[in-house]
């Protein structure tokens, strides 16, 4: 895929029926397709290349998932992964300022706030847990509010403690040995 890919182009490929059946259970040749298409666009992202995509909600969207999700396939286990993640959260933060995300279709809106789910910041989950409220957006709710319960716990996501090479408290290992760890 040409390094100039537009919005469509990332909305496209995101949304098709083949890739949201792998959303939240990827393969290795999905994250590799990923990866090979996406890479580059990526990395334009992460210095601000792709910035003029917020002037609309479908391309904040994209960036979004450009800088929140790919890197999560791309570099699944690997600290980069993260690594675009306060970039990804100030596109959604200034996109729900400019209402972006009342324009957008409610089958995508959720990866929007998505972005917010992820973060290690309370009030990050928090708006997560009302965003995902307000939109009615149902099968989301439950995962929202057991990110946000995490933040609460640990103040951070204790497995990826390893990936970004952070000491575990015990009170850490104990979640992350147990039946109801949260694992990525």
């Amino acid at each position: 895929m040409p390094e100039n890919i537009c919005p469509e182009a990332v909305l496209e490929f995101w949304f098709s029926a083949r890739v949201r059946r792998q959303w939240f259970s990827s393969t290795p040749a999905l994250d590799g397709e990923i990866r090979n298409r996406f890479e580059g666009l990526w990395e334009r992202a992460a210095v601000g290349e792709l910035d003029d995509w917020k002037v609309s909600p479908e391309g904040a969207l994209a960036l979004t998932i450009v800088l929140d999700q790919l890197p999560l396939n791309m570099f699944r286990g690997e600290a980069r992964s993260f690594s675009t993640e306060a970039r990804a959260i100030a596109v959604v933060k200034e996109s729900i300022g400019k209402g972006f995300d009342k324009l957008l279709a409610r089958d995508t809106v959720s990866f929007l706030y998505m972005a917010l789910m992820h973060s290690e910041d309370v009030a990050d989950q928090e708006q997560s847990v009302h965003l995902f409220r307000q939109a009615g957006l149902e099968k989301n709710i439950a995962f929202a509010e057991h990110h946000r319960d995490i933040i609460h716990r640990f103040g951070r996501f204790p497995h990826r403690n390893e990936i970004l090479g952070r000491r575990s408290t015990d009170a850490e290992v104990k979640y992350l040995a147990s039946e109801e760890a949260f694992t990525g």
